[in-house]
């Protein structure tokens, strides 16, 4: 019963978010309450919520000291020479632009945190996309595939959790894997390629100065950072010129850009209504805004290098190295009061946005861990499993992985369900190394999972419904798994 109670719960959530017949925070709250009555366990509900919050209580600490820390970075200028460049290899192309986000999302990525690359991406590409009125679902599913195949970095969590399970090293479990990892990557590069070429059939190939002339130019005013939302635009090369021309033609950006597109499907996106709404706050940011600390440049490099140094040789928590490095951020570039109450009044919205979201995902996994649905839905999976498969649980495990990490934390997934898995195999002669290998095969579609946080970090800052980036990346995301799985396969990683 408990079994089909957790997929019953799961599917009824995917269906309302996807239906938008309610939002996520409340289908996140709402649904499990009304689940966890329905199993007759009501009055242990508050425990459950107590205990999913106190579990995922560091991750939201994390997310909002992260928010305000690359958010101040954003504001100084840290990021303006990585997005010139890539804007300067973009230019006004869609094709490039799409690619552009695949191969900076893939670069960030390499922190190992997925809060942090789509704060980054979103915040140098949104602007493209919103002038040239491309699909913003097309850079989301994108931001999300990538950062998804390179979240199998041994310090970016699923290695690091399936060797713990297993009692294994990291690194025999990674290394191996590197040739399929770069397939994976290779498809997603291959798919961002695609759906540039789609954009551009839709769009056309334009300038720069054709894509602001469709519309009266205003000049920007000049706000310093904003909310995040407004993204990093930096200088971007035209086919007229380059350098510090493209930068002038940027900056003239309209605080009323005309309505991009919307979340609409991949073939042909639909604008939203609502999101011409916010074309009153989309702004592209000012080179010469007064946020910027050109004297700070590379104290602020150096702070961020070692807080990702920190972070990859774990010398403390994440959730406490993004505390005290915001805190010196701010400190340093903002000395003064007000200033710093500005820069955190200004981010004060996605903190507000990620976290709250952040809270109302563990109601859901405090239901559906303490009633202990997770744990029967785990069984009957692998359960369900015939017994002439057993010596290829290499491949059973690497295709349930994909559901299951979509459906279920990482945590659950690695500590619960791998170790039962690697038993079913190692009765028929698979090696565990194999088995740990192949449970990375669907990260490229767990990052998109209602269960990441770091996931309304890149579809709140991209203004774009969780339902339309589900819909449309959900089957960009499986292949691109399933590539990294034959790809295992093929080169007998697995």
């Amino acid at each position: 019963m408990l079994t089909i109670l957790g997929f019953a719960m799961i599917a009824t959530f995917l269906v309302l978010i996807m239906t938008k017949k309610m939002s996520p925070i409340a289908a996140l709250v709402l649904i499990p309450a009304l689940f966890c009555v329905a199993v007759g366990q009501g009055a242990q509900l508050g425990d459950y919520v107590i205990e999913g919050v106190g579990n995922l209580a560091p991750t939201a600490a994390m997310l909002m000291f992260a928010i305000v820390y690359f958010g101040v970075m954003i504001d100084v200028g840290l990021f303006d020479p990585i997005v010139r460049g890539i804007l300067k290899f973009c230019r006004a192309d869609p094709m490039r632009i799409v690619v552009g986000t695949a191969v900076l999302a893939a670069i960030v990525s390499l922190d190992g945190d997925g809060s942090t690359t789509f704060m980054i991406t979103v915040s140098a590409m949104y602007p493209l996309y919103k002038r040239l009125k491309m699909s913003l679902v097309v850079m989301t599913g994108v931001a999300a595939t990538a950062n998804g195949v390179m979240n199998t970095l041994p310090w970016g969590g699923p290695t690091a959790r399936a060797a713990t399970a297993l009692k294994l090293d990291a690194s025999e479990i990674f290394v191996p894997m590197i040739p399929a990892l770069a397939m994976g990557l290779l498809a997603v590069f291959v798919l961002a390629y695609v759906l540039g070429l789609r954009e551009r059939k839709r769009l056309g190939m334009l300038t720069l100065d054709e894509a602001l002339a469709r519309e009266p130019e205003q000049e920007t005013v000049s706000t310093g950072a904003g909310s995040m939302r407004g993204g990093s635009t930096g200088s971007t090369g035209s086919t007229g010129g380059s350098g510090s021309g493209g930068e002038d033609r940027l900056r003239k950006d309209a605080s009323a850009s005309g309505g991009g597109t919307g979340t609409g499907t991949d073939a042909d996106p639909a604008a939203d209504p609502a999101d011409e709404a916010d074309d009153d706050e989309f702004q592209g940011l000012d080179p010469n805004r007064p946020t910027l600390r050109p004297k700070l440049y590379w104290f602020n490099a150096g702070l961020t290098a070692a807080l990702l140094t920190a972070m990859i040789m774990e010398l403390m928590p994440i959730p406490v190295l993004f505390l005290l490095g915001a805190a010196l951020a701010l400190t340093v570039n903002f000395p003064h009061m007000p200033d710093q109450r500005a820069r955190i009044a200004a981010h004060a919205d996605n903190v507000l946005n990620v976290s709250g979201m952040v809270f109302a995902a563990a109601v859901f996994t405090g239901v559906l861990t303490g009633t202990g649905m997770v744990e029967h839905m785990a069984d009957w999976v692998v359960g369900a499993v015939p017994d002439a498969m057993g010596p290829h649980m290499a491949i059973v495990t690497g295709l349930l992985s994909l559901p299951l990490t979509y459906f279920m934390s990482n945590d659950g997934f690695y500590f619960g369900v791998l170790p039962v898995l690697a038993e079913a195999g190692a009765a028929h002669g698979v090696s565990p190394l194999e088995i740990a290998r192949a449970s990375l095969a669907g990260q490229a579609l767990h990052m998109s999972s209602p269960l990441v946080p770091a996931v309304y970090v890149l579809v709140g800052m991209a203004k774009v419904e969780f339902g339309d980036h589900t819909r449309f990346t959900v089957k960009w995301a499986v292949l691109t798994s399933l590539v990294v799985l034959t790809a295992g396969v093929l080169f007998g990683i697995m």
